[in-house]
């Protein structure tokens, strides 16, 4: 028997899940970590922590299976989250920028009013927005004392979590990112698929900081054996998206998935050749390789940043659910939000809007309005940003999607499944296996390894576990969608400097 094992380091929690040659879960290890917000509009991560969550839970996960069977380690990983740290001590120079984070929202309106945009956008496939790494490497550089400086000297490396984790599991020995990561980060041309020095003068990044860019499925390194008990070939990588996709074996043009996690990202496979839209999605880098070939696939991505993470503020923040599963049957206590809508919009709003300064909104609530109700709304908010996104991504690719696969946690929520499939008109899949962000993280090192052969033996083993198919009639879907709309507008623009 042979198994790979997955770390997935997630915005709130680290996992290590090891698969078998199936492609069967078997073990699987997880632990939360801080959330830090230090003022409004800003998250950060201790990426101490984030390192000694993931090798804990490895380590938690290695001893649930015969450790000598495991072939290979894949990477899948938060992806945006800006990691600084020194080369000399690998300790970080100050806490890890989250994604999520807002603070350079204003930095971002510069470069638009300057004109950067279409530069921007044909050359990464990215609109600017302080969702993605350059601007916050930026402004680590600009605001940790002494950090340009040092960073122009070679002194100190910049990296995603996937880097961040290479570096520790390798002991310093490695610098590297893959391809679908450097594709998040505002400084990488998709067409050359290397750094672009243009974009690198425009955000002040020096090339010295910079890790290497290796193919998402190929052996880049060996971790130090004392770490997990052997020396394990590191032969996957990829963002957590391009992960779930290729977990999906949406290998084909035109073949889709939404992951709903801490946000929800909606990827669909364009083949060989990057698309630009039209309708304000990403375009993105799926996955390179294997084996060290430029040989790229791309993507359409549509994101929304609060998906899961709505459901915690609902436990944690207004408390009205004890547990995230909750939130179901909450819900189902009522037949509808009574033209209640909550627009989660707490850290601005991404496709198709873009809007970084849109703030989280509840609107229509009466004297009848419930906690089911709010929760019901909720729900109802991924689904309907899902559906903003889905709509965007047919006008772009003029492809009318036959169905959507669906992975991550809150896939597992049968209410939210069908107010998905009705809201999009669509039915929605949901396979047997929906840990499918880790799955794709083993996929590419399995295959760099030998565990298996190639897509087609992936593809084989992907199987439904339930289809929902949409039963709201169309005239009450298309008036849903345009109620929808009148409440996101109420949100854009709150926090405008």
């Amino acid at each position: 028997m042979q198994y790979v094992l997955a770390l997935d380091q997630g915005t709130t929690s680290s996992r290590a899940i090891v698969f078998d040659a199936a492609g069967q879960p078997v073990a699987l290890a997880q632990k939360e970590f801080r959330q830090v917000f230090p003022q409004p509009g800003w998250v950060e991560h201790d990426a101490r922590e984030i390192w000694a969550t993931q090798h804990a839970v490895a380590l938690e996960a290695m001893r649930q299976v015969p450790a000598e069977a495991i072939s290979a380690i894949g990477i899948t990983n938060q992806r945006e989250t800006t990691v600084l740290w020194d080369r000399q001590t690998g300790q970080p120079v100050a806490n890890a920028i989250v994604w999520q984070d807002r603070r350079t929202a204003a930095r971002c309106d510069d470069l638009r009013d300057a004109g950067k945009a279409a530069l921007i956008q044909k050359k990464t496939g990215l609109v600017i927005d302080a969702y993605f790494s350059g601007t916050k490497l930026e402004w680590l550089l600009d605001n940790v004392v002494g950090a340009r400086g040092r960073a122009q000297r070679g002194e100190l490396a910049f990296g995603t979590i996937d880097s961040w984790l290479i570096w520790n599991l390798t002991g310093g020995r490695v610098h590297a990112t893959d391809a679908s990561n450097a594709s998040r980060t505002l400084l990488f041309n998709l067409h050359t698929q290397d750094w672009d020095d243009e974009l690198l003068a425009l955000l002040r990044i020096p090339r010295a900081v910079l890790p290497k860019v290796v193919p998402s499925s190929g052996v880049v390194a060996e971790c130090d054996a004392p770490l997990l008990g052997r020396a394990l070939p590191i032969a996957g990588i990829a963002g957590d998206q391009q992960a779930a996709t290729f977990g999906q074996a949406c290998f084909s043009p035109g073949m889709a998935k939404n992951t709903y996690g801490t946000g929800c990202f909606m990827l669909m496979n364009t083949g060989a050749t990057p698309v630009a839209s039209r309708n304000r999605l990403l375009t993105t880098l799926g996955w390179q390789g294997p084996a060290g070939a430029k040989q790229a696939v791309y993507c359409l991505e549509g994101s929304v940043f609060m998906a899961g993470a709505t459901v915690q503020w609902l436990r944690d923040g207004l408390q009205v659910i004890r547990s995230a599963p909750e939130v179901e049957s909450l819900a189902a206590q009522v037949d509808d939000t009574g033209d209640v809508y909550l627009v989660p919009a707490f850290a601005g709003l991404g496709t198709p809007d873009w809007d970084g300064y849109a703030r989280g909104t509840l609107v229509g609530m009466t004297r009848g309005t419930t906690r089911a109700h709010i929760a019901r709304a909720a729900l109802e908010a991924i689904a309907l940003q899902s559906a903003d996104v889905f709509g965007a991504m047919t006008r772009d690719s003029r492809i009318a999607l036959k169905e959507l696969r669906v992975d991550g946690g809150a896939s597992r929520n049968n209410l939210l499944m069908q107010m998905q499939a009705d809201f999009l008109g669509a039915p929605v899949v949901r396979p047997q296996v929906t840990e499918t962000t880790a799955l794709g993280a083993a996929y590419l090192a399995g295959l760099a390894t030998q565990v298996w052969a190639g897509a087609d033996e992936i593809a084989a083993q992907w199987r439904i576990e339930r289809r929902f198919e949409p039963r709201l009639p169309e005239p009450e879907r298309v008036a849903k969608l345009a109620r929808w709309r009148e409440a996101v507008e109420r949100a854009k623009g709150w926090a405008q400097r």
